[in-house]
């Protein structure tokens, strides 16, 4: 009887765990919902990464790169997905050649993922958090965009959550030598505003993005601090 009052006790335990870690889980998504996206006062121009930080294309770029990667016998998980972005279309395919030994053509793979990726694009949605706050400041502060995507997509997404005519520079994969980490894109970004790097704040998503931001001695703000990320969900 004692040994059923115990198992009872610690069932019942176990139960106040979960809905009190599921109670703390909520709590703290709805305050991570809450956060208010600022600028920092210090900041003379704005530049913004694009997929992920704009536009909420994260989940359909990694869908698309899981479907062509299983056709060459690659398992294209969220973890490695998150590793890879920032990184431009076909060195993408050549770090997972390197990655997984692989001897796959760039640019067959990597059409293959872009296609699928511009069948869909049509869904993508603004992160609005962010977006709003090029809005505000549209016309107050120069802003450009510092991306690993292609220009002609970049514009498309841009034309898609409404933000086309509201940035001053646009850098693309297509106009640096080195892409992120590297600060060239954030660097270009800024000569072509005319700010001093060390006045620009960035706004990213990715961890190469933000490792650029660093290294060109800009402001940086993680924006997934501000929004719920659904890659993989």
């Amino acid at each position: 009887m004692a040994k059923v009052l115990i198992f009872n006790q610690t069932k019942n335990y176990r139960t106040n765990c979960v809905v009190r870690l599921s109670i703390f889980e909520k709590y703290h998504k709805n305050r991570k919902m809450e956060k208010v996206l600022t600028i920092n006062p210090a900041a003379k121009g704005l530049i913004f990464d694009l997929d992920g930080t704009l536009a909420d294309t994260m989940p359909i770029h990694y869908i698309a790169w899981k479907n062509a990667a299983a056709i060459y016998g690659i398992d294209f998980t969220t973890e490695l997905f998150m590793e890879l972005a920032g990184i431009p279309l076909y060195p993408t395919v050549e770090k997972l050649n390197q990655i997984f030994g692989k001897a796959i053509d760039p640019l067959e793979m990597g059409d293959l993922k872009e296609a699928e990726f511009e069948r869909n694009m049509h869904q993508t949605p603004e992160i609005k958090i962010v977006t709003d706050l090029v809005r505000a400041n549209h016309g107050k502060l120069p802003m450009g965009i510092g991306t690993g995507g292609a220009r002609r997509l970049v514009l498309k997404t841009l034309e898609i959550i409404g933000l086309k005519e509201y940035i001053d520079v646009i850098v693309c994969s297509e106009d640096v030598s080195n892409y992120k980490p590297h600060p060239e894109t954030f660097l270009k970004c800024a000569e072509q505003m005319g700010i001093n790097p060390v006045d620009c704040e960035v706004f990213e998503d990715g961890n190469l993005g933000i490792q650029a931001a660093h290294s060109a001695g800009m402001m940086v703000v993680d924006v997934t601090q501000y929004y719920e990320v659904t890659i993989g969900k």
